[in-house]
C-alpha cells in the first residue's frame, strides 16, 4: 500500500490504522484524498499482514465532509463530478465488501462524507464531544454517496428521512441512543476503548469473524448495488443547480445561503 500525505497508514501487530490527515481542514476530503480512499480498502483486503482496520482522523475532527475549495472546483468544471460519482461508489462498495472488521475511531465530528465513512464501518467508538450528521441538503446536494443507502437500515426510514431532509447534527449521546454509534467515551478514554475492541477482534477466530461480516453485509451490499446509481445520479444533478452554487458561495463568504429552488 502506497503512502499518501493526506492518508497515513500505520501498522501495529495485526491492526492497520488509517488516519485522514488534513487536520487544518478538519479532515475535509479533497479530490486527491477521495481518489485514494476509492482504492485503499481494496488494497487492505489483499494485505496479508492485517486482520483489523481502525479508521480515524488527525486533529480534533474525524471528517468534516467535502472540502469547500474542491466543491467549488466541481461547480466550475461540472464534468469532473462524473469521476466523483464512480469513486464514491467504489468507496462505499469497497468498505461494505472488505472482509476485515473496520472500527471507526470517531475522535470528533463526522459530517457529510465523514458520516458515510462511519456508517460503512462495523463498530463506531465516539468521543463524547463528537457530532454526527449529513447536511448534504444544506449545501444544495442530494445525500447520494452512501448515507441515503445505509442510514435507513440503521435507524429506520422515518428517522433517516428527518436527518437527511433537515441536515441536523446529533451529539454523540443521541447518536448512540438511536444506534449510529456503538460506544461513547470521554476523549481521554477513546484510544483505550478502540484498542480493547481491536485487540479482541485481532485475537479472535479470523475466518469466522470475516465471514460473519461478509454475511451480515450482504443485505447492505445488495441494496447499495440496486440503489446507488440512482442516488449518485440525483446527486450529480443537484450539483449543477443554482442552489448548490449559492450554498458553496455562502459558506465560503461566511453568510447564510439564499435558496431559490433552482
Amino acid at each position: 500500500m502506497s503512502e499518501h500525505p493526506e492518508l497515513i497508514i500505520e501498522r501495529r501487530d495485526r491492526v492497520l490504522t488509517l488516519t485522514l490527515n488534513r487536520p487544518d481542514q478538519m479532515n475535509a476530503v479533497n479530490g486527491a484524498l477521495h481518489t485514494r480512499l476509492a482504492r485503499v480498502f481494496r488494497d487492505i483486503a489483499e494485505d496479508p499482514d492485517s486482520d483489523v482496520v481502525v479508521l480515524t482522523g488527525a486533529g480534533p475532527a474525524f471528517c468534516a465532509g467535502g472540502d469547500l475549495e474542491w466543491l467549488q472546483s466541481l461547480i466550475d468544471e461540472p464534468q469532473a463530478f462524473n469521476y466523483l460519482v464512480e469513486e464514491a461508489k467504489q468507496i462505499v462498495f469497497s468498505l461494505l465488501e472488505l472482509p476485515k472488521p473496520v472500527i471507526c475511531r470517531m475522535n470528533g465530528d463526522a459530517i457529510g462524507f465523514g458520516a458515510t465513512l462511519a456508517l460503512c464501518s462495523d463498530v463506531v467508538v465516539a468521543a463524547d464531544t463528537a457530532r454526527w450528521g449529513d447536511p448534504h441538503v444544506r449545501v444544495g446536494l442530494v445525500a447520494g454517496d452512501g448515507a441515503a443507502v445505509i442510514l435507513p437500515h440503521v435507524v429506520g426510514y422515518l428517522r433517516a428521512k428527518e436527518l437527511l431532509l433537515t441536515g441536523d447534527l446529533l451529539g454523540a449521546a443521541e447518536a448512540e441512543r438511536i444506534g449510529l454509534v456503538n460506544h461513547v467515551v470521554p476523549a481521554a478514554e477513546l484510544d483505550a476503548k478502540v484498542a480493547a475492541i481491536a485487540g479482541k477482534l485481532a485475537r479472535g477466530a479470523t475466518q469466522a469473524i470475516r465471514w460473519t461480516k461478509v454475511a451480515v453485509n450482504r443485505g447492505l451490499r445488495n441494496f447499495a448495488a440496486e440503489h446507488m446509481d440512482a442516488l449518485m445520479a440525483y446527486e450529480a444533478l443537484s450539483a449543477r443547480t443554482d442552489d448548490h452554487a449559492e450554498a458553496v458561495a455562502a459558506f465560503r463568504e461566511r453568510r447564510k445561503p439564499v435558496f431559490r429552488g433552482r
